[in-house]
């Protein structure tokens, strides 16, 4: 639809433009700047009106040449604004996602076949934020492939009771985002890289159909409480319980029991002891060609100027879906990018002072220059003054301690680090705050924020993946320690072999 309208008018505009019936010398070429000229010339003497020109027929294709050519493109290019708008605001639903995952063209083949083997974790995490919830896919499709099986996926679901909306925070957002709305690739059923014969990944509704009567396994199979609460066990024991028992499996369909505790709970992803996973997951596909979904895709073209200052893009360009070919899992030169957490996260962060809690997962490297020491002399709801200082600067940095730790790392990075994205959702004052403070700190380039971008109606809900894309991608990334998205955009960037000393930390 985008393609067919941007070409469509391009065409009516030149048509228009070009058209003798809109001159009286069919020799006279007018430009639309001109043209602007002539008609405002009515009311200001200082432009003469010429003696020949526009008919009166003449002006009105003109006037109709320049709706087509500027106010319509604007109406489509924001179509889905528009028509949220006239729908009582309500948020998408993605229809077209969801019917395309139910009709992927390995779907025929596998209805047939005897050989598939299929792992749905039907107990996967919801009703939490992106983060935690990609976690807990990473470590599924991890544990589908190493076994051979089909990685069953379902939606990203915030509310698991039917309902279509859920308030959050005095706004509705989606209760289920497919799968596909954020991601691309083999997590979603895309083709496994050349020489895997691990079978691609369907959708919940198509297991559903093929297995009617799955083997469900319980957590408490496997995991003991030794293997939950104790730190001295590796995570890599756990995965490897797992690998036992599910290829201890004859039947095709196995299904995790959906009332089941995640195999591997929030505490685990907490704790260094997640690290001795990692020599599964780096040469994984599951990370390798870890892959954002086409709508996430389009985003970074709609805000390609936001990532790489100067972008040559256009108008129309953005309107017809043309792009900049472009590698997207290939670093943006000069690119910092902040992840700098805001609002609630304040008292998330006092909680984990109080806690004396560990960095999350994938950003306790040992590589990594940036480290964190937990406190020994704090937790279980208690710490000292100067410990919480701590936790505070490194968790919920002000203005000045992220400005001092970005020159430092500016300093510090191989690369010329030339302008700055910073991911937030800090509130719009407070952005163009810190904005200041980083021109005032050094020669940017350019200094944009989540708060700049363009988004779609459709997009605006999934945003968060476009962050990550960009994250995952930049020359140098600063995250927080604590969040479980930095976790997993420093996973992906561990994966595609970006510097250890790229990943930096407040």
């Amino acid at each position: 639809m985008r393609s067919v309208s941007g070409i469509l008018i391009r065409k009516l505009c030149m048509t228009f433009l070009t058209s003798p019936a809109v001159y009286s010398h069919s020799w006279t070429i007018w430009t639309p700047w001109y043209t602007l000229q002539l008609l405002s010339s009515r009311t200001s003497p200082s432009i003469p009106m010429p003696s020949y020109g526009l008919t009166k027929r003449g002006i009105r294709f003109l006037l109709l040449a320049i709706v087509l050519c500027f106010v319509l493109p604007g109406i489509l290019y924001h179509r889905e604004t528009v028509r949220n708008y006239f729908t009582d605001h309500l948020p998408p639903l993605y229809e077209d996602y969801r019917e395309r995952e139910q009709n992927l063209g390995h779907y025929k083949e596998y209805e047939t076949s005897k050989d598939v083997k299929y792992l749905w974790s039907a107990n996967h995490a919801h009703s939490s934020g992106w983060g935690n919830v990609m976690q807990d896919y990473v470590m599924n499709a991890l544990l589908a492939h190493t076994t051979g099986r089909s990685f069953v996926f379902d939606d990203y679901i915030w509310r698991p009771d039917g309902t279509l909306f859920t308030d959050y925070n005095g706004h509705l957002i989606p209760s289920r985002i497919p799968l596909t709305a954020l991601l691309g690739g083999i997590i979603v059923g895309g083709e496994m890289p050349p020489g895997d014969t691990t079978p691609r990944a369907v959708s919940k509704d198509f297991f559903n159909k093929v297995c009617p009567n799955p083997t469900v396994v319980h957590v408490t199979e496997v995991n003991d409480d030794r293997m939950r609460f104790d730190e001295s066990v590796p995570a890599s024991y756990i995965f490897e319980k797992w690998l036992e028992k599910i290829n201890s499996i004859e039947d095709p369909c196995v299904e995790i029991d959906p009332k089941s505790d995640a195999i591997f709970e929030y505490w685990i992803f907490g704790h260094e002891r997640m690290l001795s996973i990692w020599k599964y997951l780096k040469d994984s596909p599951v990370s390798t060609h870890w892959g954002w979904s086409p709508l996430i895709h389009d985003a970074y073209r709609r805000n390609r100027h936001i990532f790489v200052p100067n972008a040559k893009s256009t108008f129309f360009e953005g309107l017809s879906g043309s792009a900049v070919t472009e590698n997207y899992t290939a670093p943006i030169p000069g690119l910092l990018a902040l992840h700098v957490r805001r609002g609630d996260f304040q008292d998330h962060c006092v909680h984990l002072g109080k806690w004396s809690s560990n960095w999350n997962a994938f950003n306790l490297f040992p590589e990594f220059s940036d480290r964190f020491q937990r406190p020994t002399d704090g937790g279980w709801g208690e710490t000292s003054e100067k410990n919480m200082q701590m936790y505070m600067q490194r968790c919920f940095p002000t203005i000045d301690q992220i400005v001092q730790k970005v020159v430092q790392v500016r300093v510090e990075s191989e690369e010329p680090l030339t302008h700055v994205y910073i991911m937030t959702n800090g509130a719009v004052a407070w952005v163009e705050e810190l904005k200041e403070a980083l021109r005032n700190s050094g020669n940017w380039a350019q200094i944009k924020s989540s708060r700049d971008l363009d988004i779609t109606w459709e997009q605006k809900f999934v945003v968060q993946a476009l962050d990550m894309l960009v994250a995952q991608r930049s020359e140098v990334f600063i995250g927080n320690g604590w969040s479980s998205l930095t976790s997993n955009v420093v996973m992906l960037r561990m994966a595609q072999s970006f510097p250890p000393d790229s990943n930096r930390f407040w």
